[in-house]
């Protein structure tokens, strides 16, 4: 599996590999082992709502012990890092990942995809894949990224999360 793959599959059906929205916190560490809790889980403890379990660039967000929220991020002109259960040998692979290499993959898949008009201002960008809900925001490159092509959006975060 490559990067574009996983990422891909995930617009596609709202799933990374196992992982999905809805399924016990606890689950998700049996496969992925424990994640490292955001600040607010460690300051207020397990029970608080709505922050996220990291893996990586792989983050949970959990509401009442359950998964909410799936995200991955990627740091352009970086290795991408992911728990091997997600995507094996994840430290190999460059994360800068263009808006029209994802919309080509989304488009080769037949997974259709609209302009996420919230998440749509300024210099980024971001589409909403349909039926799974998965939303892809793009951001121009910012000072210090190490890319080339400064006019071409960058993939920053795919995620999607429970209504």
């Amino acid at each position: 599996m490559t990067l574009m793959s996983l990422l891909v599959d995930f617009a596609r059906t709202g799933r990374i590999g196992p992982l999905h929205c809805g399924m016990p916190l606890s689950e998700a560490e049996d496969l992925l082992g424990p994640g490292r809790p955001h600040p607010a889980i460690r300051l207020l403890g397990p029970g608080v709502d709505g922050y996220p379990y990291a893996w990586g660039g792989l983050e949970l967000v959990v509401t009442r012990h359950s998964v909410s929220g799936l995200w991955i991020r990627l740091s352009p002109g970086a290795a991408v890092r992911l728990p091997p259960l997600v995507l094996p040998d994840s430290e190999s692979y460059p994360s800068t990942v263009l808006r029209e290499e994802l919309i080509a993959g989304l488009d080769a898949v037949g997974c259709r995809h609209d302009v996420d008009d919230l998440l749509t201002f300024g210099e980024q960008s971001s589409v909403l894949t349909r039926p799974a809900g998965v939303c892809a925001v793009f951001f121009p490159p910012r000072r210090g990224d190490h890319v080339s092509g400064p006019e071409q959006h960058r993939l920053g975060v795919l995620h999607k999360r429970d209504a």
